[in-house]
């Protein structure tokens, strides 16, 4: 199979590359969730580990100069890979790679599928950073969403976790369900904080299409969110997370800051704007910068050189049915689905659309124009001027980022800096 040739970018900006490995496989498919994960295949597992490594082998010479700074192990639920399976997995990622010696590694684990000796098998293995998906704290809520684990699990798999080794956890929450009360989103987010985690992930549960969550609420069985009810719950966390000592760096995550630690690692033009325990691994995205992905369904965004010597910069996404896939990765042959080369413009658009999530940080205006080449004020100018005016975004002499009433209307400020918007 062809592997495009990949180039160490010339600027600063663009030097950061992550590593993503999608495993899709769940013990129980939850009604709300649309990413390429299955349950029951538990037979696919180990074959589909096998050409996990084959497809990180394809890989080894195109990214020979590159270094991987951050490392995502996602699904699905990577703790469902007995230990000889995640030995297996991370025994190619560095005979491979060349890992960073201060790589992030995070891997997802659902609590009720793992244990002390499960964590202390990822420790090991180097792995630095737990992303837990508890989404709530309230049984009822927990049984709606199809979670497989109540609330004692999710204090036996932290504190497991603790004794483990791992001092990096972030903790995943939904809220804006149908239904949901302000007492038991207010009593989710103070058990998070008495846990004392150094990371939370909010987000707005989306009813996403071909999901039985979907099917619910066409069918009138459960109703639709409540948009004004899930923006009076998000603007409660804002609220208490600040008064507990989170920053909230993100839209949707939250971070301890960290004086044992000192400053955040080195990236360009952060000018200190981000805590310690900011996801690093996520920051590759919101900075528009580099990340391969491994795995059914797995998309990746790299700088490629043609044979023609043409520098493009280019996204794609692996075929999504693990048969599929691991039949084709035993061949030798492509597992793309989905190809597209970023212009210019849209690639532009795009750092600007990622960038603003980042509420502190923002876009730099130093960073844009490494990036890209052109200065930001000038390539959006009608673009600002209008924000500006509805008070929506704050612009100064470092960067760009949204005001507080901008960050409740993210999305309509996003789409100004799409194309032909």
């Amino acid at each position: 199979m062809n592997v495009p040739s990949v180039t160490k970018p010339a600027v600063a900006a663009q030097t950061r590359l992550g590593l993503y490995i999608h495993i899709p496989f769940c013990a129980q498919k939850c009604p709300y969730c649309d990413f390429n994960t299955y349950a029951g295949m538990e037979n696919h597992i180990q074959a589909t580990v096998t050409a996990l490594c084959q497809e990180m082998e394809r890989w080894q010479t195109p990214l020979r100069s590159r270094s991987i700074d951050t490392i995502f192990l996602g699904g699905g639920t990577p703790t469902l890979l007995t230990g000889e399976q995640l030995t297996q997995l991370f025994a190619a990622i560095h005979t491979y790679f060349q890992v960073s010696p201060t790589c992030e590694i995070t891997s997802e684990a659902n609590p009720g599928t793992v244990d002390r000796a499960k964590f202390e098998i990822l420790h090991g293995l180097g792995v630095n950073r737990l992303s837990i998906g508890v989404q709530s704290f309230q049984p009822d809520e927990l049984a709606f969403l199809g979670r497989i684990h109540d609330t004692a699990d999710v204090h036996k798999a932290f504190w497991a976790a603790r004794a483990a080794g791992f001092d990096n956890i972030n903790l995943d929450f939904i809220f804006g369900l149908p239904g949901q009360s302000i007492a038991n989103w207010h009593n989710t987010l103070e058990e998070a904080i008495a846990l004392g985690t150094e990371h939370l992930s909010l987000y707005s549960l989306i009813v996403e299409p071909n999901t039985p969550l979907h099917h619910w609420v066409a069918t009138g069985k459960v109703n639709a969110p409540d948009e004004d009810m899930a923006a009076t719950h998000y603007e409660y966390a804002m609220q208490r997370l600040g008064e507990a000592g989170y920053v909230q760096y993100e839209i949707s995550n939250w971070a301890k800051p960290s004086a044992q630690h000192g400053a955040p690692p080195a990236t360009p033009d952060a000018l200190e704007q981000t805590p310690w325990f900011a996801s690093q691994h996520n920051l590759v995205y919101w900075r528009n910068q580099e990340y391969l992905g491994i795995g059914p369904g797995a998309h990746s965004h790299l700088w490629l050189h043609s044979a023609e010597g043409k520098q493009t910069r280019r996204r794609w996404g692996n075929r999504k049915p693990v048969p599929g896939y691991v039949k084709r990765i035993g061949q030798g042959a492509s597992v793309e689905e989905t190809s597209e080369e970023i212009d210019p413009r849209m690639a532009m658009g795009e750092t600007m659309m990622l960038g603003l999530r980042l509420l502190d940080e923002g876009v730099p205006l130093r960073q844009f124009l490494a990036m890209h080449g052109v200065e930001l004020q000038a390539m959006f100018a009608k673009e600002l001027a209008q924000l500006q005016e509805w008070g929506l975004i704050e612009l100064d002499a470092n960067r760009v980022r949204l005001s507080s009433r901008g960050v409740l209307l993210g999305n309509q400020v996003f789409s100004y800096f799409l194309p032909d918007s």
